[in-house]
């Protein structure tokens, strides 16, 4: 097919798969990403053949997962991002780290270089993800869901360093140093940021914000591009300029248009999610090696064992670190949250692909667990989380005693 043949596929999957998501919601809340990838594989070269992405696919594909990781940094807020819960997600992470490392140089059957692409990916958290659920569900703005963006956070953003630092083909010392000239860089950014905008700029935000100048929506789109631009010129990997910017971006609307903010992020956001992000995870799924998958063998067998090392890597440090205040069923949806992984698991596998570091199989095992993670375990701690809402509401279900819990709003009460 033609390459305006594939975008138009794309874009139709784009538009069908929300349908679907929808149709199927009232009865099974299926991520929307699930639909996306798996009409990829439908129309990819495994199943029906009719798509093969190119030039201009794979860089839109690009687009859509910088702009998905920009979404994620952007989400933080750093109010809620700090103190003891900080201390504990991140050491949380760096345990889940030195175990993935372990149990992926392992089976890897030594291979250091294997193994840390396979590590590097069972201690990501696919917080983009993981977030509508939170917000569906009416607890981003409650405690658990602060814990949640706390975990999750270094969750995609210790990823990104572990892929700056061990997975660039540098020497550790070189791409330290170089990690710290952009982390330099980025603070520049950050203390720029915080400064007091002049009162023009949030008067031309505000004059343009309906208009064809769309200022503001253009000064994103900038930051974008200055941050992608800073990480690749160090050599370093796109998704932390990606992630900077979000953070930068969030700084500079909250303090110099925070009335416009809202209205400025939806736009940033109907770009990205009506049209990048679904082109990402489109491509992921035209381009999983489902034949390699099906080959059966070590590669099949490798997809359930990913999705328990999800939970038994990223997951268990994250029940043992957990916040005190969270009760057993929080620190079980905690987890559940925290072990969702699907985007940088995507990003690591077609690196290690590239890099000949992993075959087309393991990285089709590695995507596809991530598949599973995103798809069961949000759902499952929806379910731990009712229960838990029913057993300290009636006292029954907590073996008799009161769990504790935090605070519960009007939003909450569910």
């Amino acid at each position: 097919m033609s390459q305006s043949g594939t975008l138009i596929l794309i874009m139709s999957i784009a538009v069908l798969a929300p349908l679907l998501a929808y149709g199927t919601g009232r009865r099974l809340p299926v991520p929307l990403v699930i639909f996306e990838i798996l009409l990829g594989i439908l129309i990819g070269p495994d199943v029906l053949g009719w798509a093969h992405p190119d030039e201009l696919i794979d860089g839109l594909s690009e687009l859509g997962l910088a702009m998905l990781i920009f979404l994620a940094g952007y989400e933080i807020e750093f109010g809620k991002v700090r103190g003891d819960t900080l201390r504990r997600s991140v050491w949380a992470w760096v345990a889940a780290l030195a175990a993935g490392l372990g149990i992926g140089v392992l089976l890897a059957s030594g291979d250091f270089g294997t193994g840390v692409y396979l590590g590097t990916a069972l201690t990501s958290t696919a917080l983009g993800t993981v977030l509508p659920v939170l917000r569906d569900a009416g607890e981003l703005r409650g405690r658990f869901g602060s814990v949640v963006m706390a975990f999750g956070a270094v969750g995609e953003f210790g990823p990104i360093i572990a892929m700056a630092l061990l997975l660039s083909g540098r020497g550790p010392g070189r791409s330290a140093a170089l990690l710290a000239v952009f982390a330099v860089l980025t603070a520049g950014a950050v203390l720029w940021a915080l400064r007091p905008r002049p009162p023009w700029f949030s008067r031309i935000v505000a004059k343009t914000l309906h208009s064809s100048g769309q200022f503001a929506v253009r000064f994103v789109f900038l930051l974008l591009a200055v941050m992608l631009g800073a990480s690749q010129a160090l050599g370093l990997d796109m998704l932390l300029g990606a992630f900077a910017a979000g953070l930068i971006t969030r700084l500079v609307l909250t303090g110099a248009a925070p009335e416009s903010g809202p209205a400025i992020l939806e736009k940033v956001e109907a770009v990205g999610f009506g049209f990048l992000v679904p082109v990402f995870f489109v491509v992921t799924g035209i381009e999983f090696d489902l034949a390699s998958l099906l080959d059966g063998g070590r590669t099949l067998l490798l997809l359930p064992l990913f999705l328990a090392l999800f939970l038994v890597v990223r997951g268990g440090p994250i029940w043992f670190l957990a916040p005190r205040d969270l009760g057993r069923r929080d620190r079980g949806a905690l987890v559940l949250y925290g072990s969702t992984a699907l985007p940088l698991v995507v990003a690591i596998a077609t690196m290690g692909v590239d890099d000949k570091a992993l075959t087309a199989g393991e990285a089709a095992a590695l995507v596809g667990a991530g598949m599973l993670s995103v798809l069961a375990f949000p759902l499952m701690a929806l379910k731990v989380r009712e229960g838990r809402s029913a057993g300290t509401g009636t006292g029954g279900r907590g073996r008799g005693k009161t769990l504790p819990t935090e605070p519960v709003t009007g939003s909450e009460s569910w």
